[in-house]
């Protein structure tokens, strides 16, 4: 990979790949490939990797591979020498399989949602044609189980989060904080700009794919009305 890197240990069982501290998708097009070449060829003793914004989180069993590496090797430096010769060879950032856009619904009533408008000196109908004119890359997933942090919003809505998150959002509440956008996969604490909902479960502890994204997938949120969601509502 062009790119610099950094490869350091998080702790006596797993290793933190990292291109810098960026959002950006070419770098994050860099960091899925590598996550899905391990999990089609992995090492011995490989139990899963985790992608970020910016880096790869690898976790392995260091018993099993302290019984392959060489007497003067650690665990880590083992893995450190798989990885680099993954990466001076180049994952090319074409293997991400083109995927289907996902559409996803949304009711735009959010109680954020005129504070986003008044801070960009929108109307609400504005705020809400720029959120949904863009399809966002899911980077990573991540907070909660199935939060999905996506970007990037349209510059004209980019919002931070609040100076103080309340203590409750429901669940499938769909929000804003800096360039990013995400959905609220269970009820939880909270700071980002909420501007809306989406009646369709994110996260399904019974479904065999609980969570509806992966990382590297693209999602487009539409407008609904409070009737459809209502209809279409899995709450």
């Amino acid at each position: 990979m062009t790119n610099l890197y950094t490869i350091t240990p998080l702790n006596e069982t797993a290793v933190l790949v990292s291109f810098g501290n960026v959002i950006e998708e070419e770098i994050n097009r860099k960091v899925i490939s590598l996550h899905r070449k391990l999990i089609q060829e992995p090492f011995e003793g490989f139990i899963e990797s985790v992608p970020a914004y910016s880096s790869l989180a690898i976790f392995y069993d260091s018993i099993k591979i302290k019984s392959l590496a060489h007497s003067h090797q650690t665990s880590f430096y083992f893995v450190k020498g798989f990885l680099e010769k993954i990466l001076e060879e180049s994952i090319s950032v074409g293997s991400e399989k083109s995927r289907s856009v996902l559409e996803l619904p949304v009711l735009y009533d959010g109680d954020d949602l005129d504070f986003v408008a008044q801070q960009h000196q929108l109307f609400r109908d504005e705020v809400i044609v720029l959120h949904t004119s863009k399809t966002y890359r899911v980077f990573m997933i991540g907070f909660l189980p199935g939060f999905s942090y996506m970007g990037t919003v349209d510059e004209r809505i980019v919002t931070p989060r609040k100076n103080s998150p309340r203590t409750n959002v429901p669940a499938g509440s769909v929000g804003i904080a800096g360039m990013q956008t995400g959905i609220y996969p269970q009820a939880s604490p909270g700071g980002w700009q909420l501007i809306g909902r989406t009646p369709l479960k994110i996260f399904d502890v019974k479904k065999k794919s609980p969570c509806l994204f992966s990382a590297g997938d693209s999602v487009k949120f539409y407008s609904i009305d409070k009737t459809e969601f209502e209809k279409l509502n899995e709450y």
